[in-house]
Order: C-alpha cells, then sequence, then structure tokens
C-alpha cells in the first residue's frame, strides 16, 4: 500500500523525486503522480509511476480540458482530474503533495476528497500564510517550505526528508481500526459550539455522554463544514445544532462563515437533529480596525484583541431567521427546532451588552413563520436563556426522543 507522491514534475521533478526517495528510504512504498499541465510535459514520463496524460483522463470531459494552454484553466482541470484519479485508487495509504500557490490549489481538493484519518501532508510555500481555503473541513497537515520549491538545497533537503519522514511515519504506524468500527457501543453525536454557548454544550455532553459519543465542533466556519463532511461520510450518527452563529456571518459579511449549503447534510443524510439559535445576535470580525467602514458605527464588543464581535440588528435577524428556516424547512428527516425565548449566548443576557429581546423576537418571529411542522419536525418556543441547564436538558430530551433512544 504505497504513500502517493504528488506535484508538477516539469517544474518540481527533483524535488518529488526527492520525496520518493526518503520515503521509500523510511520503509514505506512510494509512487510518483505527474501532474504538470504543459502540454508538450502530458505524454513524458520522466521516472514517474502516472504520467499527466493518466490523470488528465479522469476530467469528466476528457483530456483536453486539462491541457488546454491556460495556466489558470490548467490548474483548475487538473484538480478536477487528480480529485477523481485520487478517488478512483484503493490503495492510497497517504498523499504527499509539493507546491506553490498553484501547486497546492491543484492538489489540495483531493486531498480534502479522501476521507477523515487517511494521512494527507502539503508543502507548500503559502503554508504560513491562511490555509483555510486549502484545508477546508479536513485533516490536511500544512508545511512550510521555508525556500520556494526551486531546486533542491542545504534548506529544502532538511525540510523535504523532514515531510516525507512525516508522512513515511503517519502512514507506516500500525493502523487503528477504522472510525466505523471504534466507539462500537456508542453511536456518534455531532454538537456546535461557540465560545458564548460553552456552559449550554457542556451540561448538554454531560446528559448524554453515557450514550453517545459526543463531537463537539467550534463553530468558526470550518467548524461547521467538518461536522457536516462527517454527517456525508456516515460517520456521526445525530446532531444537535445548538450554534447555528455562523449563518449570521454567511449573510452579513463576517469572518467565520458558513457556505451556502449550511444544513444540507442533515438533509442529505435524514438524521434525527435538534437546531437552536446559538450565538446568532452576533457577527464576527477580526481586530477593531478590520470591521468594516459601513458597520463602524454599529454596536461592537471587543471580544479580545484579534475579535470583534457586532450585535445583529432586528433586520437582519429577521433575515437570519428566514434562511435558516427555508433550509431547514427542506430537511425530511426527524428535526426539533427549540427557540431559547430570554438569549442565545451569554453576552445576550440581562446586564449583557448584547440584551435586545426585540431582535431577539425578530429572531424567532421569522423561524416560527418560515418553520413547517410535521409529524416528525416541531419548533418549540422555552421562556429560557440558552444556557440554562434546563435548556441543555431540553436540547437532549428532545434528540433523544427523536433518536428513538430509551
Amino acid at each position: 500500500m504505497p504513500i502517493y507522491v504528488a506535484g508538477t514534475c516539469d517544474t518540481k521533478g527533483r524535488e518529488l523525486a526527492y520525496v520518493k526517495e526518503r520515503v521509500v528510504g523510511a520503509g514505506v512504498g512510494a509512487v510518483l503522480v505527474d501532474l504538470s499541465t504543459s502540454d508538450e510535459a502530458k505524454n513524458s514520463r520522466l521516472g514517474t509511476d502516472f504520467p499527466p496524460a493518466a490523470v488528465a483522463a479522469f476530467h469528466p470531459s476528457g483530456a483536453a480540458n486539462v491541457f488546454t494552454g491556460d495556466r489558470g484553466s490548467a490548474i483548475a482541470g487538473m484538480a478536477d482530474a487528480f480529485e477523481r484519479f485520487i478517488l478512483s485508487r484503493e490503495d492510497v495509504t497517504g498523499l504527499i503533495g509539493l507546491g506553490g500557490s498553484g501547486g497546492t490549489a491543484l492538489i489540495t481538493p483531493a486531498m480534502r476528497a479522501l476521507p477523515v484519518g487517511v494521512p494527507k501532508l502539503m508543502v507548500s510555500t503559502v503554508a504560513s500564510g491562511n490555509v483555510a481555503p486549502y484545508v477546508g473541513p479536513s485533516d490536511i497537515a500544512m508545511m512550510h517550505s521555508v525556500t520556494d520549491i526551486a531546486g533542491l538545497n542545504r534548506i529544502s533537503r532538511i525540510v523535504l526528508s523532514n515531510a516525507a519522514h512525516a508522512i513515511a511515519g503517519m502512514a507506516g504506524a500500525a493502523p487503528p481500526p477504522p472510525i466505523q468500527e471504534r466507539c462500537t457501543d456508542k453511536p456518534s453525536l455531532g454538537i456546535t459550539m461557540f465560545g458564548v454557548t460553552t456552559p449550554c454544550v457542556t451540561r448538554l455532553t454531560q446528559i448524554l455522554s453515557e450514550d453517545w459519543d459526543c463531537l463537539v465542533f467550534h463553530a468558526t466556519g470550518t467548524g461547521g463544514q467538518s461536522m457536516e463532511k462527517l454527517v456525508d461520510s456516515g460517520l456521526i450518527a445525530g446532531v444537535i445544532d445548538v450554534t447555528t452563529t455562523e449563518v449570521a456571518d454567511f449573510l452579513m459579511g463576517g469572518v467565520l462563515p458558513c457556505q451556502e449549503d449550511r444544513f444540507g447534510a442533515v438533509m442529505r443524510r435524514q438524521l434525527p437533529c435538534v437546531v437552536s439559535c446559538g450565538a446568532l445576535d452576533m457577527v464576527n470580525f477580526g481586530a477593531m480596525e478590520t470591521v468594516p467602514e459601513r458597520y463602524r458605527q454599529r454596536l461592537l464588543y471587543r471580544h479580545n484583541p484579534q475579535v470583534t464581535l457586532m450585535r445583529t440588528t432586528t433586520e437582519e435577524n429577521a433575515r437570519i431567521g428566514a434562511w435558516i428556516a427555508a433550509r431547514l424547512d427542506r430537511c425530511e428527516g426527524p428535526l426539533r427546532l427549540l427557540i431559547p425565548e430570554h438569549g442565545v449566548s451569554a453576552l445576550d443576557a440581562p446586564g449583557m451588552p448584547f440584551y435586545d429581546p426585540a431582535a431577539d423576537a425578530s429572531l424567532f418571529s421569522a423561524l416560527e413563520a418560515g418553520f413547517r411542522p410535521a409529524s416528525n419536525r416541531r419548533l418549540v418556543r422555552m421562556p429560557l436563556h440558552l444556557n440554562d441547564d434546563a435548556f441543555a436538558a431540553a436540547l437532549a430530551a428532545h434528540f433523544t426522543e427523536l433518536a428513538g433512544v430509551t
């Protein structure tokens, strides 16, 4: 079972061959996949195990959509083909890639498509910056190349050797049992949390941990995507979506947004799901000076030097509620929507800076107006704060009922 070493051999052939050699030297098999997109390189093997043409053949519209002569469209085409190529292989023990910004964009989609737990390591010139677009909801490890990946030298040899031994160590270790076979005594439960909803989630996990393997996801945009990736992968058996704050960032331009497909995994899998309104009173930005000019006069709260929170308004809450209700309306599985009428976060309580009953009422009314009740789906309003122990108990009770656990 080999490690796949991937990159563009027309520009990084020596470095890729060196990584393959070091992986093999560590006692693990390796194959080299050439992702070059230049037309003249497409049929050259260059000592590789899979030449560019072999990978490009996996493009759904044919290899001609890879070797276009235009760098941007060629990279996009090869990225699509490589993702399909990797998913067609049944012997991927691990995947390591080398690249600059283009190579990183080319290789990481295939990494994201692999299941969680398969070792993935991207050695990249952009790994010391914002890697969220490359990593997404997956478990990709990023390593900064320090020097450009443009030849073997006293620095690059060390970095690439370390990377080769890292992926060999990950892949060569005694494999754990498949995720589906672990914790067989308990099904897995996905729960979303934010700092301002921690008391609720802490109490919730205490109530349910005896019967459920509680997986808590930080609602930072990527956190919600990670949970939904695991739902789509069949690795989560139920969801309590306490903290739906990513929707506020998505609609208002915050820095921790969900994607358009939020709640989509629950729709597709029809899992038992309880949803609430955690932290919908806020939109997240970076340091105070990064808040967009259009929001500078709003109610802002400095959470810490790097995080500024903006209170959502009555109008924004109506929009948020309508969006969530429209998405939930497409969920055909067992569903509850629980509304905490006395506040949705630690900052939304009497005496706290985001306490605004009118804004909350707008959110709740929009949710109720757009929610479609049915025999397996109900909306429940409760005269409680989200962080009250009684609300956590209610979330647990409704979920247990939906999941059929006695």
